[in-house]
């Protein structure tokens, strides 16, 4: 939302949502309306029309409801065969709020169901919701992002053979200690410029600016919190891990890239599956990048291999002819 010009007190605003590609609408506050604008360009983006949202709340381990928002096609069976890409974050009290994505919709179009998660830890319900997934009470975070995934098996929306889970950043936290606590509920994890050495975290160039949210080692309590939320310390050897793409900017500033980097050398030597477990380096950029190109070809490499651990019928290899 922006004035038109100084000069003015009318109003260019924007509004979005998970299955709105957005439209502008100019907003006159002395007459109080609001028309849609003569700057509105609507795009023409395939599959947008045929998209479902469900906003629904689930319960969690201590029957706390979450809130999980749906996206997916219409005429979904659920049958537990559609492939399900769950996300969530749950740190720094920032919310999932819905927004339109041109990444997701390409996810969409392939008949996945999008599942967007709003853990403790966030802000959706307000400075409580965010004290409850904080420090001490972080285990809150993972355990609400697992309920999400048992509540959408249960329901038939996926199965464990095809869930992949993703956390991002802080939300690094959030996706290793849901693998770790949980491996029989994932197909495939993403742990996308991870926060995955919670305890070792303090140490790098980014840490200390980061201790007021998770907590620090030079405390006894808030350093038993970071053990906690720390996915490398709860790998365990002979467990059977779902898939992990693990991956790193070797630029980061904010998250280390030996952050992923030690958690896909733990997942690697421990993990009985038999599904790989790999770590990407980017070496052309750090936390994130401005470059398309360089944005679209990260993401590319996530969801193909997520897809195809997940069983996707259209990103399983080829079959080779032997001769």
């Amino acid at each position: 939302m922006r004035s038109r010009s100084a000069h003015s007190n009318e109003v260019l605003t924007y509004l979005t949502s998970w299955n709105n590609p957005g439209t502008a609408y100019d907003y006159d506050p002395a007459a109080r309306k609001l028309v849609v604008s003569v700057f509105d360009v609507q795009p023409a983006y395939p599959g947008v029309a045929d998209l479902v949202v469900e906003e629904l709340e689930v319960p969690s381990h201590d029957g706390v409801m979450v809130p999980l928002s749906l996206i997916y096609k219409k005429g979904l069976k659920k049958d537990g065969n559609a492939v399900c890409f769950m996300t969530g974050y749950g740190t720094y009290g920032i919310s999932a709020t819905p927004y339109f994505s041109r990444r997701n919709l390409a996810l969409l179009n392939q008949g996945v169901v999008l599942a967007e998660t709003h853990p403790r830890g966030g802000s959706e319900k307000g400075q409580k919701w965010y004290r409850a997934g904080y420090q001490t009470t972080k285990p809150n975070t993972w355990k609400d992002f697992i309920a999400c995934g048992d509540y959408l098996v249960k329901n038939n929306y996926t199965s464990p053979q095809h869930l992949i889970g993703e956390g991002t950043s802080a939300g690094g936290i959030l996706i290793g200690r849901a693998i770790t606590e949980r491996p029989d509920l994932f197909a495939a994890a993403i742990s996308n410029v991870s926060c995955s050495n919670a305890l070792r975290m303090e140490n790098s160039p980014n840490g200390p600016v980061n201790a007021p949210e998770f907590g620090t080692v030079k405390d006894s309590a808030q350093c038993m919190a970071l053990y906690e939320m720390d996915a490398l310390q709860h790998v365990k050897p002979g467990t059977k891990y779902p898939a992990v793409l693990c991956v790193g900017g070797m630029n980061d500033p904010r998250v280390v890239v030996w952050q992923p980097g030690k958690l896909a050398a733990a997942l690697q030597s421990a993990s009985t599956s038999g599904k790989p477990v790999l770590m990407q380096v980017n070496y052309d950029n750090g936390h994130f990048t401005e470059d398309k190109k360089v944005t679209f070809r990260n993401f590319a490499n996530m969801y193909a291999f997520a897809l195809w651990q997940a069983g996707h019928p259209a990103f399983q290899p080829s079959p080779v002819a032997v001769k």
